[in-house]
């Protein structure tokens, strides 16, 4: 059975990371938005709300305020997001059961409560696996077994607290999962294996493709490539895992194996390792969007020319070398909703935020940077011009016939 693209609806948002550090209290970060033309918020982790940093009295004048600005000016946060925070440890997937419970409960049940009290959605990303666990498939499928109970209890959790859905973000590296198309899959099902909690969806963002190629297998001729380097002693693009994995197939090199024998080995590896590699598509931001925007209730939007997620604005600057284009996002977002639901998926969402995502540098002049932010959303209100528009509105927008 596919979706039914008559039903989902799309929202323009935009996270306030921007205004991290600059626009920091609840009426300047709201007026901010509502002069760019938007009303929904994706309100981040970063600008002042992460529990790490934050106490819990700062946080509960935070959602008062909220409140009281949202019903003044007509701005909503609609979803909650971690930052910068849990982005830069371990979390969820530390190796130490401590530092675990430690995020559970210093971080993911703060966020829950405020996301709760404005019953908005939280996404997050809060886990990483050393290179320790990813060398040894024993530790790893021990450590992804982990991850999943860990968010099967948040999700419990999340529905709890009131929260409407829940996520998890999008990666493109082997050590932030799920970061390959096959291996989303998989994390969906299994996140979604248990009954209880609420179904747990990941967020896409469009600049999140850009990693994935450069851990592709090597074909033969790069084998051939990495034995004329180390022979020679050249350093070695090549990718074969991490260093231990790398070191071992050096030793082969040194010792004198054949090209052949080099073949077998690297096969042998990526097969006994297949969370390492990836594979063609993988690095496709529209292959993403056609298997997983049903599945999304949140995509972040960004600009990039594909070789790095730097968060750039959609301005006529970037447009010129960037590879995302809203006319090709949402045509394959629709797509997607033609597609069968897989077996082991959650439901496919009924409300889609189109997050944008921009990040303004540290050296960034503020009011430049906001004129590049007010250009990217009149960008993207050329397409979806009105919040609350159904897919079938978009796809007739767009030329786009209905798969009713």
């Amino acid at each position: 059975m596919s979706p039914d693209s008559t039903d989902v609806r799309l929202f323009l948002a935009i996270d306030n990371c921007f205004a991290s550090k600059r626009w920091c209290e609840v009426p300047e970060w709201m007026r901010v938005v509502r002069d760019l033309g938007l009303r929904c918020v994706e309100a981040s982790a970063d600008n002042e709300i992460d529990p790490l940093y934050s106490c819990r009295e700062f946080l509960d004048d935070w959602i008062r305020d909220v409140r009281r600005e949202s019903d003044a000016m007509g701005v909503c946060v609609v979803n909650c997001y971690s930052g910068h925070g849990t982005y830069s440890t371990l979390g969820l997937a530390h190796h130490d059961a401590r530092v675990r419970r430690h995020i559970q409960a210093h971080w993911v049940e703060p966020m829950l409560r405020t996301a709760g009290a404005l019953h908005a959605g939280l996404g997050m990303f809060a886990h990483a696996f050393s290179e320790k666990v990813l060398r040894d498939k024993r530790l790893y499928d021990q450590a992804f077994s982990g991850l999943i109970d860990a968010l099967h209890e948040v999700s419990v959790a999340a529905e709890r607290a009131g929260v409407p859905t829940f996520g998890i973000e999008q990666m493109y590296t082997p050590h932030q999962v799920p970061w390959t198309v096959t291996g989303t899959a998989e994390f969906l099902r299994r996140a979604n294996a248990k009954t209880g909690g609420l179904p747990v969806y990941i967020t896409l963002d469009t600049g999140h493709q850009t990693g994935q190629d450069r851990f592709r297998p090597p074909t033969l001729e790069q084998l051939d490539v990495l034995r004329s380097d180390l022979r020679s002693g050249r350093s070695t693009e090549v990718y074969l895992g991490p260093r231990e994995c790398f070191e071992a197939i050096r030793e082969r090199v040194l010792a004198g194996a054949t090209l052949a024998q080099l073949q077998r080995e690297v096969d042998a590896l990526v097969a006994g390792h297949p969370y390492l590699f990836s594979q063609p598509g993988d690095g496709d931001p529209y292959l993403w969007l056609e298997h997983y925007a049903a599945y999304s209730p949140i995509i972040h939007l960004q600009q990039t020319d594909g070789t790095c997620s730097g968060h750039a604005c959609f301005t006529r600057r970037t447009n010129a070398t960037g590879i995302i284009s809203a006319p090709k996002v949402l045509r394959a977002m629709c797509a997607g909703w033609k597609q069968p639901v897989p077996p082991g998926f959650p439901p496919p969402v009924r409300e889609i935020y189109l997050t944008l995502e921009p990040f303004i540098g540290t050296a960034d002049h503020p009011r430049l940077a906001l004129e590049e932010i007010d250009e990217s959303v009149r960008y993207w209100r050329q397409y979806v011009p009105q919040d609350g528009m159904t897919m079938e509105a978009v796809m007739s927008r767009l030329g786009i016939e209905s798969d009713r």
